[in-house]
């Protein structure tokens, strides 16, 4: 019997509903885990356990790799690595990539959609000599021009400094490479909405100054600066092409006619084993020949635009004026030249 009324209560005891108390805290479970311990961790100062640093020829490749993380951060820190070292390297010492490898990798951060990642494109490319950048400017011209009709003011913004430090650093190679001069006047009249089919200009939301508010004005003053030292590269002779700094005393007589090329590819312009080219990716080495394209193709679109720009006044006008300047100075000689 004793055993069986013991059996009842447990049975029982299992459907009592406990009496809480104020400030008595409620009875644990049975099930309840203990959860009083403490965790520990252990924190490694380095991943490597070697103890030799990696080299710098290991850490600029890792890093090379690194400019297409999916994290802006770590694509930014990627280009300041590569800025350091270059900008530590001696002036005849080679880098621990050769140029023609690093190029081709960060070109397409041009149009990157972070602010911070091109700003730092930039001044990793203004550490590199004219040398080091001429071989490689239709590459680079490919970015700038989709930059600078990308649908990111921003990205447009950046574009165009690059394609003026470029004209600073190479000009002739940019206004003379394989598409070089017809393409980018092309870009630059789509960006400033300056084709019209009817020979009227009309102003557009399709013109590079349209994004952020307040940036209008500053972006078209900038757009008409860089197209005007473009046409001063391309329909000026150049300084050291003018005949006062040319030998003309017998017998070398037009001397650099004959010299070697200054260039490793000096016959690009005959495109002996490339793929025909149309007229807008030609190579146009020729001052003269440049001038005819303009004149024929461009100039009156040009012109058009440019006085309905003097209109708009105060930096826009000036800055329309100066291309003005550089279009009539650059065809002065045009026709007179044999």
């Amino acid at each position: 019997m004793g055993s069986s009324v013991k059996k009842k209560k447990e049975k029982k005891k299992d459907f009592q509903k406990t009496k809480l108390k104020v400030g008595k805290a409620r009875p644990k479970a049975l099930n309840v885990t203990d959860t009083s311990f403490k965790s520990k961790s252990i924190v490694l100062n380095q991943q490597s356990l070697t103890t030799t640093a990696p080299s710098t020829f290991s850490q600029f490749s890792h890093h090379l790799s690194l400019l297409t993380h999916r994290a802006e951060s770590q694509r930014r820190d990627s280009l300041s690595f590569l800025a350091s070292v270059i900008a530590g390297s001696a002036a005849n010492s080679s880098l621990p990539q050769p140029v023609s490898i690093i190029l081709p990798r960060i070109f397409p951060l041009i149009l990157d959609g972070s602010n911070s990642v091109r700003a730092q494109l930039i001044k990793l490319l203004r550490l590199l000599s004219a040398g080091e950048v001429e071989d490689h400017v239709d590459q680079l011209l490919l970015y700038i021009r989709a930059g600078m009709t990308h649908l990111a003011a921003d990205v447009r913004v950046t574009a165009i400094e690059l394609l003026d430090w470029l004209l600073e650093v190479s000009g002739q190679e940019t206004v003379s490479c394989a598409g070089g001069w017809v393409k980018t006047l092309k870009c630059f009249l789509a960006v400033l909405g300056w084709q019209n089919g009817d020979g009227a200009v009309k102003w557009s939301g399709s013109r590079a100054s349209f994004g952020k508010a307040g940036s209008e004005g500053k972006a078209l003053v900038k757009n008409l600066t860089v197209l005007a030292s473009f046409l001063r590269v391309g329909l000026l002779s150049a300084v050291e092409d003018t005949e006062e700094n040319l030998p003309t005393t017998f017998p070398i007589w037009n001397a650099h006619d004959h010299t070697l090329p200054k260039h490793s590819n000096g016959f690009t312009h005959l495109n002996l084993f490339g793929a025909p080219r149309d007229a807008e990716s030609e190579m146009y080495e020729d001052r003269q020949e440049r001038q005819r394209v303009f004149h024929t193709s461009f100039q009156k679109s040009i012109d058009r635009g440019l006085e309905a720009a003097k209109k708009e006044g105060g930096e826009v006008g000036r800055a329309a004026a100066a291309v003005v300047k550089a279009v009539t100075e650059g065809l002065n000689t045009y026709g007179t030249d044999t």
